[in-house]
């Protein structure tokens, strides 16, 4: 096994499993109530090891069509939505009557992308996940079906991959589970690929089709696998159908594919600005891009070329390179209108043309989370043991 694997998985206390529609229902489209059974055991095996676990559960609009005894999935958007509003209720008593010999509630908590794009919100759903499991349950994340449009259309959290990464950032955990078809990710050969630590290198495995992750597909896995190592947690994908997986790789098993964690872990604060929607946008030049992504500097008004709003001082936005792809987010102290009176100029003009209410940072470092790959630098990206 290689040695980085052990180290990334034994000092893990907090985990975010997710489970796909594809895991969670037999051949005949139906709730597997003995799998969930048996997901729930793993689950309490490593409460026991005091692990808090959360789960990030599909399966509402299958459960609904069972329900509801329909034949596919409406096209119609109001009838999607209460065919998901039936099938959360029996997914949800699906998932108590798992946990219930083990005496363990479950709580319910319906997400939109909304509530991670607002602070408080993303605050509030850290501090009732962390109660809910000092009072000895277990969070049973979903997207909410019923009112967020953007999962139903696919445009939003990307089979709860997404969502689950930012649950993990929410909850700062230390590890996050995809549960898969498969044993992980797959090399050209077909093999499975035990270590990951460079995610851009893996990418080129997806650009060549050369293995399959589930409905999810690998590219929403891959784009979560960046969101958790970035924040410097780790992350596996695994066969959720193998025996006793989740217990497995917490003894470190050589299962799945482990895509290992930045050595720096990132803020509460941080987490929440990287994975947050911006509402506007501004392209930088090459020397500002320089500035922030290799020399870890605030965002001086001299290298923007331009603005796209509108937004409000305190806002969330990208920062792009001048090519279109995003380097950066963070917290502007200026409205959009602000940037663009002070674009392209120096801190004096600018203080001459503000006055008291110049900054000398248009997005201060501490406001500031880095996206792009240049972060870190690149290491030798995939591993299959010997």
């Amino acid at each position: 096994m290689p040695a980085n694997r052990k180290l990334y998985l034994s000092k893990v206390k907090s985990a975010v499993i997710k489970l796909g529609t594809q895991l969670l229902t037999d051949k005949e489209g139906r709730l597997d109530n003995a799998f969930l059974q048996n997901i729930a055991g793993q689950v309490v095996a490593l409460k026991s090891r005091g692990i808090a676990v959360t789960i990030v559960s599909s399966g509402a609009i299958g459960a609904g069509l069972r329900e509801l005894n329909l034949p596919a999935r409406p096209k119609d958007l109001a009838l999607l939505q209460a065919v998901a509003a039936v099938g959360q209720r029996r997914l949800m008593d699906a998932w108590a009557a798992a946990f219930a010999p083990h005496s363990i509630p479950v709580g319910q908590i319906l997400l939109t992308r909304e509530d991670m794009d607002r602070r408080a919100r993303f605050l509030n759903l850290r501090n009732t996940i962390h109660a809910l499991q000092e009072m000895g349950g277990v969070a049973i994340i979903n997207e909410n079906d019923t009112i967020s449009t953007d999962e139903l259309v696919r445009i939003s959290f990307g089979d709860n991959d997404i969502l689950a990464a930012l649950v993990a950032h929410v909850l700062r955990a230390d590890l996050l589970v995809l549960m898969s078809v498969v044993d992980g990710l797959l090399d050209e050969t077909g093999q499975s690929v035990r270590l990951v630590e460079s995610v851009e290198q893996a990418q080129q495995l997806v650009r060549k089709e050369k293995s399959q992750l589930g409905k999810g597909g690998m590219d929403s896995k891959l784009q979560a696998a960046r969101m958790v190592t970035d924040a410097g947690d780790a992350m596996v994908v695994a066969d959720g159908r193998m025996p006793n997986v989740l217990v497995r790789l917490l003894d470190h098993e050589l299962l799945g594919t482990l895509f290992s964690p930045s050595p720096k872990k990132r803020t509460s604060r941080s987490r929440w600005i990287g994975s947050a929607r911006p509402v506007g946008k501004i392209v930088i030049d090459a020397g500002a891009v320089r500035a922030l992504v290799e020399k870890n500097r605030s965002l001086l008004p001299a290298g923007i070329v331009s603005v796209d709003g509108p937004f409000d001082k305190g806002d969330l936005i990208s920062v792009q390179s001048p090519d279109g792809a995003e380097i950066a987010r963070g917290l502007s102290n200026y409205a959009s209108q602000v940037i663009s009176q002070i674009q392209g100029k120096k801190t004096p003009e600018v203080r001459s043309l503000l006055g008291e209410a110049a900054y000398d940072e248009v997005i201060h470092r501490d406001n500031l989370v880095i996206t792009t790959a240049a972060e870190t630098p690149q290491k030798a990206s995939l591993r299959n043991p010997l």
